[in-house]
């Protein structure tokens, strides 16, 4: 076994033994880690997964809640009020240009560790992102801690969550690594809190913004998990005019593509302009009251959703290899022979033309006759001509399956835009199913057989029995008391499973 998959093998293996230890009351997670690798097999086999990667480093492992915003949206003052604990730097001015991802720490102080720590551990959001960090940034290589870095702090409020602060989108230094990193962010968070500073009623300035965070949630399955928070509400109590500071966003969402969705209206009261009409200070104290209990109600529910959201993950990737990887690669490989057997019938055409023509010219037709008299005869000099043709031959042809399947990649990432991971994916199946060892004439893509179909309908199946013991653990649907008098013995059944397991 290669050295690279050893290390990836050995990470889950280590994965799957702390969601054991740390869940034992939620088997799910464990059992999902040994599903994820199925799937990586698969993948392996077909080229969309390099032999150190994993499918389960693709989720986090801890529910995970980003903040978003522009760097006056009051995201840092959100965080550190949540927290109880002053954490992260505030400003009207951009203090922070990291993603800083935030966990709980035993100890009673905050400490700031490098990007590394996050970079080699699989539990995190961020393993092994220093390999995208080489191919996205600006200047050239540069160290992971330029781009990220982990805080931990005593807050019960965090404990068995990851929260992350993205830097303001208004930086202009990084900013496509900015975009890049914040759409790895999203595609793993459970809940995404988009904060828009209420203060700017009328954001032109921030078009590319809005477009980026609003346009691209539009068609997402989990749209639901985003939530839009007009942050520092007080400014607008003067002039008592919340619900016109709302439209005017709600316009600029709707220019965005996005034509509905709720804001949230709130302020952090120890900040806030003081208000001194005691009818608009009730009003505006209600609304933020109502709307911060909606969203405490959201961060508190992650930990069940992070939970069937990872067995859903395990569902939707095998459906999707089976159903779209796999016919769009099907696909991809008939246009690249159609073009192959194209442009190897006009160059070879040409050349035995361009050869009638001269043998014709210099009448050298008995040369012909004697060279294929001397290959019959197996003469050594005749036989090694033959094998320069060929080998001619071979070489125009291979080099016509290589620039027919370079032409054909190089359309993906028009196609597939912000998505980077999916277009890496494609790229490398597609090269794998055209490799020069695979002859043209087979219909399927690399890897893609019987014996691989089985092992997505069983992740499939594994996939439904996990969300069907989540029910168990979670609902009641009768609501029969008796039912909750037995749960310790369905306790008991599910640690000698996993102990069975274990053994």
């Amino acid at each position: 076994m290669p050295q690279s998959s050893t290390n990836i093998y050995k990470r889950l293996q280590s994965l799957e033994k702390h969601l054991a230890e740390e869940h034992p009351d939620n088997p799910v997670l464990a059992k999902a880690v040994h599903s994820f690798r199925k799937l990586d097999r698969v993948a392996q086999d077909i080229g969309l997964l390099d032999r150190n990667e994993s499918y389960a480093t693709y989720v986090t492992w801890w529910p995970m809640i980003a903040v978003l915003g522009t760097f006056s949206a009051g995201k840092s003052t959100f965080i550190n009020s949540y927290l109880g604990l002053h954490l992260q730097r505030t400003g009207n001015q951009a203090v922070d240009d990291k993603f800083t991802v935030i966990c709980y720490g035993s100890d009673h102080e905050v400490k700031t560790l490098p990007g590394v720590a996050l970079d080699a551990d699989p539990r995190f959001p961020f393993f092994q992102i220093s390999r995208s960090i080489t191919e996205i940034s600006e200047a050239g290589p540069q160290r992971i801690d330029a781009y990220i870095q982990l805080k931990t702090c005593p807050s019960e409020k965090i404990r068995g969550k990851i929260m992350i602060d993205s830097p303001g989108f208004d930086a202009d230094s990084q900013r496509n690594s900015t975009l890049r990193l914040t759409q790895h962010i999203i595609d793993l968070s459970d809940l995404v809190l988009v904060f828009f500073d209420a203060r700017h009623p009328e954001p032109g300035a921030m078009k590319d913004t809005l477009e980026y965070l609003v346009a691209g949630t539009i068609n997402r399955a989990d749209s639901n998990k985003f939530l839009y928070i007009l942050n520092q509400m007080d400014v607008t109590a003067k002039e008592d005019n919340p619900e016109e500071v709302v439209s005017a966003w709600q316009r600029s969402l709707a220019q965005a593509g996005l034509l509905a969705g709720k804001f949230y209206r709130i302020y952090n009261p120890d900040a806030a302009s003081p208000i001194d009409d005691s009818q608009i200070k009730e009003r505006y104290e209600k609304k933020r009251e109502e709307d911060m209990a909606e969203i405490n109600t959201r961060m508190q529910q992650i930990e069940i959703e992070r939970s069937y959201r990872i067995a859903g993950m395990l569902e939707q990737t095998a459906e999707t290899i089976e159903n779209q990887v796999i016919h769009k690669l099907t696909s991809m490989l008939h246009s690249w022979k159609k073009r192959v057997i194209l442009f190897d019938g006009i160059l070879f055409s040409t050349l035995l033309l361009l050869s009638g023509v001269v043998l014709y010219q210099t009448n050298s037709w008995d040369l012909l006759k004697t060279f294929c008299g001397n290959v019959m005869a197996n003469e050594t000099p005749s036989l090694i001509m033959l094998a320069s043709l060929l080998g001619f031959i071979g070489y125009i042809h291979f080099t016509v399956r290589s620039k027919a399947a370079n032409s054909i990649i190089k359309k993906l990432p028009v196609e597939f835009g912000h998505d980077h991971t999916t277009c890496k994916q494609y790229t490398q199946a597609f090269i794998k199913s055209t490799a020069a060892y695979r002859p043209m004439f087979l219909q399927k893509p690399a890897g893609w057989n019987t014996a691989n179909q089985q092992i997505l309908g069983q992740v499939k199946n594994e996939a439904n029995d996990y969300i069907q013991s989540l029910n168990d653990l979670f609902t009641n649907p009768s609501g029969r008391k008796a039912e909750v008098e037995e749960e310790p013995t369905v306790e008991t059944v599910t640690e000698v499973e996993t102990k069975a397991e274990q053994s």
